[in-house]
């Protein structure tokens, strides 16, 4: 008779891609006993499609998660080869930070982290099964099965499959059943979720070829340089650390023949053909895709990348495809240097099983399957950050789950992870889900700049940030507040040494005394061009400067904002009954019935999100729950 290896744990994490790390990393500092699996331990956080951290919208996620307690930040900082903040000619607001990575070293960096975190233990083994008690909408998780049949009992399980569920990869009439960079698919564990009555989408995202360095010819490009001074992502990076020499990357652009040679080839690609069942990215299209969808432009940008210091492979960013070898080889070749270029890795698109996340609660727990929680891709978002933010939210509710605690729950008044999630949980995404900042309706005051302001006290509260730091963001809170107050009462005259440095600033001369707080708030003018006029100006932590100047910069766009949260937050605390029954409601349409009964919103203020519940229908839900109130009293 056979035996069954059997061990029991607390956790089970599936998957050690962005959002895996970040979820069995906060479990396991969270004192809960971890197990995470992976399909190889050599892909931990690996990056199989572009080779940075950060970029717009993204850039804040990563602060965030950062504030929370997170490791993203931190490991970026370790393992960059080039940093630039992103538009910084426009408001605070959308000032990005992104981040090349050396692709390897930030994988060997993180799986360095998970191997010496305590109570996290790391399995290479595909999990073919989800093991729950009970029935119906009253399932249990009990742990996990690997396709070996051994048997890990657990509490709680976070499903973190990323790209790899069923996962097959396409380039012209060329398709093989394995997950990104040719590694080993899961393809069991989508017929024990279907059997559990999970719902299962099938999406698409796609990656570029990569190229031999040698065979580029640069002086046809355009040098992209990163910035003088790097900015680090932590908050608990030491900036003297990350001002290293950085590695350039390069412009160049398509043109009308590289258009034409696609065109011609659209018969060939599985995207056109049909052989790609799945939905792709609309926010990051194949190059077929924007040639067909943009015919009016005869130009794409195209950003070369290296992949690391160590390795002469390029990233060539901004041409996705998955069109034929022979059409690749030739695309790639009618670019402006890429003239003789030898491709190391054909471009492929790859499809994957992942799920509809209305089918969870905003914890990331499955709201039919008690103990049962999801984040990253495998939820129906795109990319490494996302991923991440998913992955931190998910680790921390499975913990405070098993320790019998309230879960953990953003609202889009605090974080773009509260966006993100809601978003998810909220919205029918019939597509790879991408952040935005224009996804967000109270940007100005989610910057990326104040996230620590925003989060780090609620990631002490969740017992992942030190007291220490938390102690030095009290600290910074104090400071900030003060050195406000000071500069508006301090006063500057129309000496030389002032009119001198507005002149230099093309800034109007003063003709009587003013105040430093209004001199900062002129275009032209900031905080740090106007401390030669403030000699009295304290020693400040880090940061405090920026948040100084913003405050007084935005005062007044920032007070209207908050104001707009204040409204927002009075229909997101009006909560709704977890077991309400929404046929009990007789004015309710029928649409916004069955959408509210699917989603099961835990507030008026995400019921009102839900895509098919009008106004009115919120209107009809606020009389019902009056009239209700008053019944009870």
């Amino acid at each position: 008779m056979n035996t069954v290896y059997k061990e029991t744990c607390q956790a089970v994490v599936v998957g050690a891609g962005h959002a895996g790390c970040e979820a069995a990393l906060a479990c396991a500092r969270l004192g809960i006993e971890t197990v995470m699996f992976t399909v190889s331990v050599d892909s931990i956080a690996l990056m199989p499609c572009n080779p940075n951290i950060g970029g717009t919208s993204k850039g804040h996620l990563v602060r965030e998660i950062d504030a929370l307690g997170g490791e993203m930040g931190k490991n970026i900082d370790k393992t960059f080869i080039q940093s630039k903040m992103l538009n910084v000619s426009k408001g605070p607001a959308v000032h990005s930070l992104r981040a090349q990575a050396d692709k390897s070293e930030y994988s060997r960096s993180m799986r360095r982290v998970l191997e010496n975190t305590d109570h996290l233990s790391i399995v290479q083994a595909e999990v073919a099964e989800i093991l729950t008690e009970g029935s119906g909408e009253n399932r249990i998780v009990k742990g996990v099965k690997t396709a070996s049949g051994a048997i890990y009992e657990a509490q709680a399980v976070i499903l973190c499959t990323g790209t790899y569920l069923r996962a097959r990869c396409i380039y012209g009439d060329v398709s093989t059943y394995t997950g990104p960079n040719g590694l080993q698919a899961a393809n069991h564990l989508t017929d024990s979720l279907k059997k559990l009555g999970i719902e299962m989408y099938r999406f698409k995202t796609g990656t570029p070829a990569r190229i031999d360095r040698r065979s580029i010819d640069f002086s046809k490009m355009e040098e992209q340089f990163g910035d003088e001074k790097v900015v680090p992502f932590s908050f608990t990076t030491d900036p003297d650390t990350v001002q290293i020499p950085q590695v350039s990357c390069w412009l160049t652009y398509t043109n009308e023949k590289t258009h034409e040679i696609i065109r011609n080839n659209l018969d060939r690609s599985p995207l056109y053909s049909g052989m790609i069942e799945g939905t792709g990215p609309r926010y990051c299209p194949s190059i077929e895709d924007k040639v067909v969808r943009f015919a009016d432009k005869n130009r794409h940008q195209v950003f070369i990348e290296p992949e690391g210091l160590y390795t002469n492979e390029m990233y060539v960013g901004g041409m996705s495809s998955s069109l034929p070898e022979d059409v690749q080889h030739a695309m790639y070749s009618s670019v402006a240097g890429l003239e003789h270029v030898k491709i190391v890795r054909n471009a492929y698109a790859i499809e994957y099983d992942c799920i509809d996340a209305r089918q969870l609660y905003a914890s990331l727990e499955f709201k039919k399957i008690h103990g049962l929680f999801s984040g990253g891709q495998f939820n129906g978002s795109s990319g490494y950050e996302e991923a991440a933010a998913q992955g931190l939210i998910a680790g921390i509710n499975a913990a405070r789950m098993i320790q019998k605690k309230d879960p953990l729950i953003l609202d889009r008044s605090q974080a773009y992870i509260g966006v993100l999630i809601d978003d998810l949980v909220t919205k029918e995404n019939r597509e790879p889900y991408r952040m935005m900042t224009s996804r967000s309706e109270y940007r100005l005051l989610l910057r990326q700049d104040n996230a620590d302001l925003r989060l780090t006290k609620i990631g002490y509260e969740m017992g992942l940030i030190s007291e220490e730091r938390y102690q030095e963001l009290l600290e910074k809170e104090r400071q900030i507040e003060k050195e406000i107050k000071r500069v508006e009462k301090v006063f500057v005259g129309t000496s030389e040494e002032v009119q001198e440095l507005l002149e230099k600033y093309e800034s109007t001369p003063l003709h009587s005394g003013i105040s430093l707080a209004e001199l900062i708030r002129r275009p032209e003018l900031n905080y740090e061009i106007l401390e030669p006029l403030d000699p009295d100006r304290p020693r400040l932590l880090r940061g405090v400067a920026e948040q100084v100047n913003i405050h007084i910069k935005y005062d007044g766009y920032i007070r209207r904002q908050q104001k707009q949260v204040e409204q927002f937050q009075k229909l997101e605390y009006k909560k709704l009954p977890e077991n309400l029954d929404y046929d009990e409601i007789p004015s309710l349409r029928t649409e916004a019935r069955q959408k509210l009964k699917m989603v099961k919103p835990l507030s008026v203020g995400q019921a009102s999100r839900i895509s098919g519940v009008s106004p009115a229908d919120i209107s009809v839900l606020l009389v019902w729950l009056e009239q209700r109130k008053g019944r009870k009293n």
